[in-house]
């Protein structure tokens, strides 16, 4: 009688104790797979903050600049009389503006031609410019009589006529080419036997730009273009050159351009209309200011809302951010906050805290601006705000005057005796730097 037995290899689970072995050996793998996620995730996160902290810094540099808080605001209370507009040099002032004349350029007409395409002749065309002064002018023919003329040292400009170019149309073309402060044209003034003219133009305003024109070479070419005001004149002025007349405050003025850059520091204006009068204002831009500060405000708040997201604790969850207790976290966030609460000093002004001027951090740790202690500030204090944020110097002597400026200033003919400041501050801490306000005392070296 046999007896029978279940066999032992058929009451062993072979895979799983394989897959059990497996897992065992692959446990240190695993973990530094999940140290590796880890990691990985941490790099991305530190990624995000360098991210947020670029954007902040590009913002704290943009309020480095001067001229973000001495804008002007420049308006004419006539835009159809004169447009005008002011830089950061500008001062706050308000201007009446009387135009007599407008600036305009000379013109000649030559005589017409019965064909804009027939050869005329060849030879040189030299052109100056300058003043036609003294004697009369009869706007019947468009010539002088008794006139003078003296060049403007500018210069003499030549055109060369030829056989490729000796036409109405080519020496129209020659002359624009040679760009030599002339332009050139052709106008059909509907003549029944010489309708073509050729027209000349000076290229800029004002009586010193003149025109002459001398010609060597065939009689035909000379006959029709040599032009002398206090001599032979082939040419018909058509339009005189003239300048620009008005009166700033009652001042007379002249200028040979219809855009003035000269006249108030800072402030350029466009003449638009003659016999008329307009009134120029130009006022602090304090709406750019607001917009500055505002700027300042929001670019801290993006970075720190970073900051906050990447380490906090979710109490719902009872799960912490990726980088919540990370040293490296806690430490930016208290090396900002402290350059933008503390007092700042070397600073000539009343201003010293943002917080005096409207920016302050509230319960939750973001920035606030309040609108209405900022323009308060603006109207009382506005020359000291420009310190807080941006690099900007004072001389003790008028003939000393502030460019620019870096952490080792150094002013020749003077001396940097106060230079701290948040700029100075930050970039101590290692973080954007928003301002240095030098003051130099001129004389000493």
């Amino acid at each position: 009688m046999a007896l029978a037995a279940p066999g032992i290899g058929s009451s062993l689970d072979v895979n799983s104790i394989v897959s059990q072995l497996v897992s065992l050996e692959r446990r240190p793998i695993t973990a530094l797979d999940q140290r590796e996620a880890g990691v990985q995730a941490k790099i991305t996160a530190f990624g995000s903050i360098k991210g947020a902290l670029s954007s902040f810094q590009t913002a704290a540099r943009g309020l480095s600049d001067a001229g973000r808080f001495l804008a002007y605001k420049a308006t004419s209370s006539d835009t159809a009389v004169a447009t005008i507009s002011a830089s950061a040099v500008a001062s706050a002032a308000s201007y009446t503006l009387d135009i007599t004349t407008l600036a305009q350029a000379q013109k000649l007409t030559a005589a017409g031609q019965t064909s804009s395409t027939a050869a005329i002749g060849s030879g040189t065309l030299t052109f100056d410019f300058g003043t036609i002064s003294g004697g009369t002018f009869d706007s019947g023919t468009g010539k002088y009589s008794g006139a003078g003329f003296a060049s403007n040292g500018g210069g003499s400009k030549s055109v060369t006529i030829d056989g490729s170019n000796n036409s109405l149309q080519g020496i129209r073309d020659a002359i624009n080419s040679a760009k030599i402060g002339v332009t050139a044209s052709i106008v059909n003034d509907g003549d029944a036997t010489a309708p073509y003219r050729l027209v000349l133009s000076s290229d800029n305003n004002g009586v010193s730009n003149s025109i002459k024109i001398s010609v060597s070479g065939d009689a035909a070419l000379s006959n029709l273009l040599a032009h002398n005001p206090q001599g032979t004149q082939n040419l018909a002025q058509s339009i005189a050159a003239q300048n620009a007349t008005f009166k700033v405050d009652g001042v007379s003025i002249s200028k040979n351009s219809n855009t003035v850059t000269d006249v108030i520091d800072g402030v350029t204006f466009t003449l638009q209309k003659e016999a008329a009068s307009t009134t120029l204002s130009v006022t602090r831009d304090t709406a750019a200011v607001q917009a500055s500060v505002q700027a300042f405000v929001k670019a801290y708040n993006d970075v720190n809302k970073t900051l906050s997201d990447l380490s906090a604790f979710n109490a719902t969850t009872q799960q912490g951010a990726i980088l919540q207790g990370d040293s490296a976290v806690r430490s930016i966030q208290i090396q900002i906050r402290s350059t933008l609460t503390g007092t700042l000093t070397g600073l000539s002004g009343n201003l010293t805290l943002l917080s005096q001027i409207g920016v302050s951090f509230q319960k939750d740790g973001t920035l606030a601006l309040d609108a209405t202690k900022l323009q308060g500030a603006i109207d009382s204090n506005f020359s000291d705000i420009a310190s807080l944020f941006a690099a900007v110097g004072k001389g003790t002597d008028s003939l000393v005057s502030y460019a620019s400026s870096s952490s080792s200033t150094i002013f020749s003919g003077g001396r940097v005796v106060r230079s701290r400041s948040l700029r100075a501050d930050t970039e101590t801490k290692g973080m954007p730097a928003t301002s240095f306000s030098p003051f130099i005392e001129a004389g000493s070296k």
